[in-house]
């Protein structure tokens, strides 16, 4: 089978190698690139990069930037790493559609986690597809249509729609979701999920109605009859 290729970007040559030695010990192979200009050209170079490991601040061009620009041609899942704890530095880069935020310092064995938790995510999908009130949902190809047009969806957004869809007429706690799409060992918060759920929303346009807000609880999916 081959091996999965992940791209670690980060101006701390130290912490780029203690990153690629934990992953190389799982068999990943890791790319470098020292800032997100760098990046940015090895992920256009490279079609086959299965995930992002990102540093926020660098030099030429920041975390965020190259994120953005990556955002617009794919959706790679990208796990951000930053020195900074502020909440709304870790919303930005929910906003721009990253899939999981990890604050410095961090244990590599965890960041290893969650990089293979994502993974086997992506690579373990259901080869069915499900339809539902105008949304088309294919499982195995990690798409979604909505009256027929297709959406790009986040990793993450994906995810969390199929949660929902799967779910249909149950009310989801933002704990069951924070649960079920981010895995147990997510340290974020909440707000993490009202984010996304914003985000899910504008993209589905009149379809995003179906995601109800229950006040105080969390969300639940149901579609109008």
């Amino acid at each position: 089978m081959d091996r999965l290729k992940i791209l670690v970007v980060d101006d701390e040559s130290r912490m780029r190698k203690l990153v690629k030695d934990f992953l190389v010990k799982k068999e990943f192979v890791v790319l470098e690139a020292e800032d997100g200009e760098q990046a940015v050209d090895i992920f256009f170079a490279d079609k086959d990069i299965n995930l992002i490991i990102m540093d926020v601040m660098m030099p030429k061009m920041n975390g965020y930037e190259a994120v953005r620009t990556i955002r617009q041609y794919s959706q790679v899942p990208i796990i951000m790493l930053t020195a900074k704890g502020e909440e709304r530095d870790e919303l930005l880069g929910f906003e721009l559609g990253v899939d999981e935020y990890i604050s410095k310092p961090f244990s590599p064995k965890i960041l290893v986690a969650r990089v293979e938790a994502i993974l086997r995510r992506s690579k373990t999908v259901k080869t069915d597809s499900m339809e539902v009130g105008g949304i088309v949902l294919d499982k195995a190809a990690h798409q979604v249509s909505v009256d027929g047009k297709s959406v790009d969806l986040s990793f993450k957004e994906f995810e969390l729609l199929t949660y929902f869809v799967e779910n249909q007429g149950i009310a989801l706690s933002r704990e069951n979701i924070l649960n079920h799409v981010w895995n147990y060992d997510y340290f974020g918060d909440a707000r993490t999920i009202d984010t996304h759920v914003k985000k899910l929303r504008n993209k589905l346009g009149a379809r995003g109605e179906y995601i109800k807000t229950i006040w105080g609880m969390g969300y639940k999916f149901e579609v109008d009859k």
